[in-house]
């Protein structure tokens, strides 16, 4: 018998790829973070001699979600300035508190709250695009998460950084510190065609090319912002984006609510990748990204929560059935969007535009052990299909176990890597403080 460092063995298996499929009493072995077999458990116990043996008889396990897209930070900003139309709930409210209150302790333990709520929701690994990036990574590290830090370009002064040539020098010092990190990568993050001048756009096109880096931008949030780029440049911002060289299969498009015929050849065409994030498009009322049709244009759909201040929560499984109701009515057919489809969306797609598929995102011997464990128990039956139960019952709370790269750092819901009695703490200081500025 082989010893390895730990074998699974639930009641279910969602491997993801392939799509559709639902393994039953089988087991996985885990070594040295790896997937190295995926068998019968009645082989796997005569197979494996493993140090942590974890027997869960009434689980799902399914590969860690990714969260493509969020301000993982603006978490300590939920509900702050709730009901307010975009462009207002930004320049009135958002913009002044994150001018007056973000600095490096405001990333640092903002993201630690981020990270305990996503964990205990599924999340293995997320794209966050804010402030003080070296900060967010610090975090990370510790906490043994995986995540795509995007660092901010915009034509204007942000907290932390005064000029846009301190954002690219900041960015590009972070990409070469975490160039060979395992579970940390660094992206190009533009905030949006209306806050970043061609200039500048192109300046992160040519780097990106160079360092073979990802690109993420808001995109088509809503219809003003296709407007009034009509106006101003005579194209739509996917076309002004497309001559200025930024369209490209390492291109994550967050929101695309707003799209045409035209614009769905171009993310085609461009092999680009669009990030769908359903609850912060309703209560912005930004519109709806018809992710059916995206699906079926042959288009890389992934999943993202946005920021907490937009969305009011960070959990992927909650948007996951979101996703998958909104694209039903998007499309007018119920049939759309199976839950193996929003499964993909919150895993192997979000893999892919993060440019990671080759390491998560799926079940498969060979990739790292990002996975999670849902307890299906009492009153939770009839359970005919369990990934449908997974996307469409909004079931957070009975996630039980979560690993990265074989990490165990949730266990019987309890945080290994971070203490949530410091995070409360932290939390409810933060409150206070903003509270009494408000």
């Amino acid at each position: 018998m082989k010893t390895i460092d730990c074998l699974i063995q639930p009641r279910w298996i969602a491997p993801v790829i392939p799509q559709g499929k639902l393994l039953e009493a089988c087991a996985i072995a885990v070594h040295e973070g790896v997937i190295i077999d995926i068998c019968t458990a009645k082989v796997a116990t005569q197979r494996y001699q493993p140090i942590k043996h974890y027997e869960l008889p009434e689980h799902l396990l399914f590969p860690g979600l990714i969260n493509s897209h969020g301000h993982a930070a603006m978490t300590l900003l939920k509900g702050y300035a709730d009901d307010q139309p975009l462009k207002h709930w930004l320049e009135q409210h958002i913009w002044p508190a994150e001018a007056q209150h973000v600095s490096f302790d405001f990333v640092s333990q903002g993201t630690e709250r981020a990270m305990a709520e996503m964990l205990l929701s599924g999340t293995t690994c997320f794209s966050d695009m804010y402030f003080y990036p070296e900060a967010a990574a610090k975090v990370v590290h510790a906490s043994g998460m995986r995540a795509q830090l995007c660092f901010p370009v915009l034509d204007f002064p942000t907290p932390g950084t005064t000029s846009v040539d301190e954002y690219f020098s900041k960015g590009l010092k972070l990409h070469d510190e975490m160039r060979n990190h395992a579970k940390i990568s660094v992206a190009f993050g533009p905030h949006a065609p209306y806050t970043v001048s061609d200039e500048h756009l192109e300046r992160v096109a040519v780097l990106a090319s160079e360092l073979d880096a990802c690109i993420q931008i808001h995109l088509h949030e809503t219809s003003e912002e296709v407007e009034t780029s009509l106006a101003s440049y005579g194209m739509r911002p996917i076309e002004r984006l497309a001559k200025l060289g930024i369209l490209g299969p390492k291109t994550q498009c967050v929101h695309m609510t707003q799209i045409t015929e035209r614009d769905l050849q171009l993310l085609a065409d461009y092999q680009c990748h669009v990030i769908h994030c359903p609850e912060s498009n309703m209560k912005l009322a930004g519109g709806i990204c018809p992710s059916d049709k995206v699906q079926r244009a042959g288009i890389n759909i992934a999943l993202g929560t946005d920021g907490a201040a937009s969305n009011n929560d960070l959990n992927m499984i909650g948007e996951m059935k979101t996703a998958a109701l909104i694209g039903k009515v998007a499309a007018g057919r119920a049939d759309a969007l199976s839950a193996h489809d929003i499964l993909s969306m919150a895993t192997i797609n979000g893999a892919k535009a993060l440019g990671l598929e080759d390491k998560i995102g799926s079940i498969e011997i060979g990739k790292r052990a990002d996975l999670a464990a849902l307890k299906i128990d009492g009153l939770d039956a009839p359970v005919y299909d369990p990934v449908s139960h997974l996307v469409y019952t909004d079931c957070a709370q009975a996630i039980s176990h979560v690993w990265v790269d074989g990490r165990l750092l949730v266990e019987n819901r309890s945080l290994k890597t971070l203490d949530q009695a410091a995070i409360i703490e932290s939390t409810q200081a933060w409150q206070t403080k903003i509270a009494n500025k408000f």
